[in-house]
């Protein structure tokens, strides 16, 4: 069970043009969302600590995603 709500990811997927998408699907993709997201911010938090910043910023979230891609 992720932390994503279900529904909003199941949107997210309808938007890409699917007429239809199973509650399987969303929560696969919320897990998988989940998973990188914690991958990001664990990127980010090693950013802004080498920045001397206890605080992550939206550059460092930008930053740690770009690194990751």
């Amino acid at each position: 069970m992720t932390e994503i709500p279900i529904a909003p990811v199941i949107r997210i997927i309808r938007k890409t043009g699917a007429d239809r998408v199973g509650n399987e699907a969303g929560e696969a993709l919320a897990d998988l969302m989940e998973q990188y997201g914690q991958k990001i911010a664990k990127e980010a938090l090693k950013l802004a600590s080498h920045a001397g910043r206890k605080t992550i910023t939206a550059h460092d979230i930008r930053m740690a995603a770009e690194i990751l891609s």
